[in-house]
């Protein structure tokens, strides 16, 4: 399963890292200098969930944005639902 939001598509994505020195011009320097610069990656915030997918159970790695939206519907934990009514229902 790769790293990829199931809804949305977002994946790791790659960038740079940079560390800068020198003192600003503002204050008396010759200004900020990018001293190195190195590879890194950006990796989207994805929690493993079992969910209706297709009518059927399914564990599937989303995205906490579109969890937040409610592009997800989360699959009962028992076979068979549950059977009290939730505090606060409507009858």
């Amino acid at each position: 399963m790769p790293y990829e939001c199931y809804y949305t598509g977002k994946k790791t994505s790659f960038g740079k890292k940079r560390a800068w020195s020198g003192q600003a011009i503002t204050k008396g320097g010759f200004g900020l200098k990018p001293t190195g610069i190195s590879p890194r990656t950006f990796k989207p915030n994805l929690q493993e969930v079992v969910a209706v997918v297709d009518g059927g159970r399914k564990r599937i790695k989303v995205s906490t944005r579109a969890i937040r939206a409610g592009l997800v519907t989360k699959a009962l934990k028992r076979k068979y639902g549950y059977t009290r009514k939730a505090k606060g229902a409507a009858h």
